[in-house]
């Protein structure tokens, strides 16, 4: 595995960051680590790039310790905290060749070279740190993580300040980069999270409240299953409620309903059925997907 992190707990003071957390990334997984303001989750990043120690807990990346092996650690994990720590009086460049140096890389300026191109910094890489707009600072930051082909990447808020066509660059940048390294990002933008993640971590004031695929996390967020139904005819809602399963009924307009019934239970065929001994015709029926911004605020609320 690539990150292991066993009841990591991180105090400040009297605060508790970080609650006996635990969970494992494997190579090749692009992993979303969610949760609001405040609930631990650069204090997690920090503990794994070995820039903050945990109070208690074991955590190792690429099977070094984060506390006893920290060079090792770094020399794997390429690193893009939230607030993108840039030297503004440096050429892009420059900067780059400065960052390989750091790793000791040897005939540094073609893998230089290759991270401008990667990050699309083509047209900027000539000018200095300063100068560039916050979304190109970040392709700076992107590339200087990327530079000396870390297995682990780290990414708190990679996309901030991005325009819409850069965002659809990185997240597929991210995507090929997840085919070959483990990789670890926070968010708030739940569409991305759906475009690049193959799994979710959210914590909650310390605490993770879930871990799955999106797909799963939508599932088990609430216990009730949803149907949009709609009929050629008018329907009366007590009729409805008598359809076995159906718990609640919305009336949307337009011969349009929603029925929620418990989860463990498909009314799908109970629904045809009463349309049938009503002499109605389905038009449409489908089951409604809790959107992952409505899963995210119902666990973190």
């Amino acid at each position: 595995m690539s990150i292991e992190v066993k009841d990591v707990t991180k105090v400040y003071g009297t605060q508790k960051a970080l609650d006996s957390v635990s969970f494992r990334i494997d190579q090749g997984e692009v992993v979303g680590f969610l949760g609001p303001n405040g609930a631990g989750k650069s204090t997690m990043m920090k503990i794994i790039t070995s820039f903050l120690p945990q109070t208690s807990g074991e955590v190792s990346v690429c099977g070094n310790d984060v506390l006893l092996e920290s060079m090792e650690v770094r020399r794997n994990v390429g690193y893009l905290p939230e607030n993108n720590p840039l030297y503004h009086d440096m050429y892009v460049k420059e900067y780059l060749l400065f960052v390989a140096g750091m790793y000791k890389m040897k005939n540094s300026e073609p893998r230089v070279m290759e991270m401008i191109a990667l990050t699309g910094l083509e047209k900027e890489y000539k000018k200095k740190i300063g100068a560039l707009s916050k979304g190109y600072r970040q392709r700076v930051g992107l590339a200087q993580a990327l530079i000396h082909d870390p297995k682990v990447l780290i990414l708190d808020e990679p996309t901030s300040g991005l325009d819409p066509n850069q965002l659809v660059e990185i997240r597929s940048l991210i995507v090929e980069l997840g085919k070959e390294k483990t990789v670890m990002l926070s968010t708030h933008i739940m569409q991305e999270v759906e475009s690049v993640c193959d799994r979710i971590i959210i914590i909650k004031e310390g605490v993770i409240v879930a871990d799955d695929s999106v797909s799963e996390i939508k599932k088990g967020a609430k216990d009730v299953r949803t149907i949009m139904v709609e009929f050629d005819k008018t329907v009366i809602v007590d009729d409805l409620m008598k359809i076995k399963g159906v718990a609640e009924t919305k009336d949307l307009g337009d011969n349009k309903w929603l029925l929620s019934t418990s989860e463990s239970e498909d009314i799908r065929p109970a629904i045809f059925q009463f349309a049938v001994d009503n002499r109605l015709s389905v038009l449409t029926m489908n089951e409604q997907e809790q959107s992952l911004e409505e899963v995210f605020k119902e666990l973190t609320n």
